[in-house]
């Protein structure tokens, strides 16, 4: 009986330190996921700043040529109309 109970007492110290040490992990664990999460934000952020004004102008040229093709197709459009009406005469 004597052997069994130092055995269980044994494994009883073991379950404590295993506790102790799954606390301590998970505690590091989480404080490794908020700093990643911080720093994942603050890249984003970042990024999202810095790219804003690069996507705005970008935008307005796109807008500006949209204008001109528009404008470069009516005129063309228009041009065909008064040729092709020329030619039936």
């Amino acid at each position: 009986m004597a052997g069994l109970d130092t055995q269980w007492k044994a494994l009883v110290k073991q379950l404590k330190k295993l506790e102790i040490d799954t606390r301590k992990a998970r505690g590091d664990a989480r404080a490794r996921l908020k700093k990643l999460d911080r720093q994942t934000r603050k890249m984003v952020e970042r990024t999202l700043r810095q790219a804003e004004p690069h996507v705005r102008q970008a935008m307005k040229d796109a807008a500006r040529v949209g204008r001109g093709l528009r404008a470069g197709m009516a005129a063309g459009a228009a041009a065909y109309r008064r040729a092709s009406t020329r030619k039936k005469k």
